[in-house]
């Protein structure tokens, strides 16, 4: 039976996402204090999450680096206390040192959106143990959405994860740990999101859990915490075109919208 971070995907996992940041692109300042964060995560496992997904440092389009002493005052006291009740934790990071730390603090999932291409990355992936999801997406986020013109586009993000999946397996990271994103939104026109929704199965050639990040991304004529029919519908769509996991702000009302279709 397939599965990922020792959870069976016999059905979709439903990922948590609990933003330690002050300016995430919807919901930056909600939990960036400690004790928010903590009790968010908590709300989230009772919405039934599989896993939570902790970030310090804000990857919307046109986002600025954060200090990596910065990065880990957020997000290490926030793992420490909710891998105390036994949640898998992945942390949101492209930064080897956090990894690292974050590792010792009890994460299990390595989320990278830049595919474990910094510097040491790949070595502390390989050397943890941890599980991976690697994630397509041009030049960084401050970047990104100034290039966004592709020959094949579906093409060419599989093509990327798979090279990425190969340098994985050469560094001895088992298929078994690694997960793959297209990175919707990074990079990529509300257009060519929709086109990679609709193409998700093409990316199962590369026999990895297929995740996506699709959450309050559609229905920019709106606040956005007001795009959840929008985001219920995505990952329905996604789901029944090949995701095997998806991240979420919204966890009950995910689970609720993917029972609907007997999963």
């Amino acid at each position: 039976m397939r599965n990922f971070a020792n959870l069976s995907l016999e059905r979709p996992l439903v990922m948590g996402i609990v933003n330690v940041t002050p300016d995430s692109f919807t919901d930056g300042g909600d939990f960036f204090d400690k004790e928010h964060a903590i009790e968010h995560g908590k709300r989230l496992l009772r919405d039934g999450a599989d896993i939570l997904d902790l970030g310090g440092e804000s990857t919307r389009p046109g986002a600025v680096p954060v200090a990596l002493d910065e990065e880990l005052r957020r997000v290490l006291p926030v793992i420490t206390e909710l891998a105390k009740l036994g949640a898998i934790i992945s942390v949101d990071t492209r930064h080897s040192y956090v990894m690292e730390k974050a590792i010792e603090a009890g994460a299990t999932v390595l989320n990278d959106v830049t595919a474990l291409e910094g510097e040491g990355s790949l070595e502390v992936a390989a050397n943890s143990g941890a599980c991976v999801v690697l994630m397509h997406m041009r030049g960084s986020p401050s970047t990104m959405m100034s290039d966004t013109v592709y020959n094949n586009l579906v093409s060419e993000v599989s093509d990327y994860l798979g090279h990425r999946i190969s340098v994985c397996l050469s560094a001895g990271i088992g298929l078994d740990r690694i997960a793959i994103d297209p990175g919707f939104g990074f990079g990529k026109t509300r257009e060519q999101n929709l086109e990679l929704i609709e193409n998700l199965d093409f990316l199962e050639r590369h026999q990895c859990p297929i995740m996506v990040g699709l959450s309050r991304k559609f229905g920019k004529h709106k606040p956005a915490k007001s795009r959840l029919p929008e985001s219920l519908a995505v990952a329905v769509k996604s789901v029944i075109n090949g995701a095997d996991i998806i991240r979420v702000h919204e966890v009950a009302e995910t689970r609720d919208a993917l029972s609907a279709i007997q999963y």
